[in-house]
């Protein structure tokens, strides 16, 4: 005899269908906590389990205070491109702001004085931002500038002009070297991006040059269910030595 599918795949599947059926649509509220528990006559640790496994794998979207939601097409970033996120935020249709967390002079720790070329303890400028698509947290932007490159970067207002444009204007860009890393959320970027513990992200860092000089190192922090990175290249002819 068959073993009984255990409760928290059931509501599962009952959760999937009712969103591939389209009876709920991408970005509809899904029944609360409370409402699936009377449904299904299961406690509400069962629940939970069930909404946090389908919110970790980007099917839903869970706000804390406010409900779970049926998520919608996840935000996309150029792969080989440097961006604008305001650009890319509006161009979905989505109103972007930004939180400044952070915005300091300090001095550099060896690891991150080395990928400059400086000595430890030397100046940088450094900055998080937390940056929202209508409300949401998509992007944690954690951001060292070389004020030699840069000088007034901690005087402009973010709300008005983003890093990247500061930074275009002032050190057009030269060179880009981009990494890509999956890590997991620890407690304090899931308070910030709005996730579970331990929810999968999607970090890339990149190091800029402009006139030979290393201008900022950059580690930007996305949940994984919000967010995909999307690259095209031409394959050209090999260059003939």
């Amino acid at each position: 005899m068959p073993s009984p599918i255990p409760h928290y795949l059931r509501l599962k599947q009952f959760i999937l269908d009712n969103i591939g059926s389209g009876e709920w649509p991408a970005l509809s509220r899904i029944p609360s906590e409370n409402e699936l528990v009377r449904e299904f006559g299961i406690s509400r640790m069962t629940v939970n389990r069930a909404l946090r496994a389908l919110a970790d794998t980007g099917v839903l979207d869970r706000v804390q205070g406010v409900g779970t939601f049926v998520a919608g097409p996840k935000a996309e970033s150029a792969l080989f491109e440097v961006r604008n996120i305001r650009e890319d935020i509006h161009a979905r249709g989505e109103t972007h702001t930004v939180e400044v967390l952070v915005s300091e002079l300090v001095e550099a720790r060896s690891t991150i004085a080395s990928h400059f070329g400086l000595p430890t303890g030397a100046g940088l400028f450094h900055t998080q931002l937390l940056h929202l698509a209508n409300g949401k947290p998509v992007q944690l932007e954690d951001r060292f500038v070389n004020p030699s490159v840069a000088a007034g970067y901690l005087d402009i207002d973010f709300s008005e002009e983003t890093p990247h444009q500061y930074l275009m204007r002032v050190a057009p860009l030269e060179r880009a070297e981009h990494i890509i890393e999956a890590e997991t959320a620890i407690k304090r970027l899931a308070t910030r991006l709005q996730v579970n513990v331990g929810a999968p992200l999607l970090v890339l860092t990149r190091r800029t040059w402009s006139r030979q000089q290393m201008v900022s190192h950059v580690r930007l922090i996305h949940p994984a269910s919000r967010h995909r990175f999307v690259g095209t290249f031409a394959v050209g002819t090999p260059a003939t030595p």
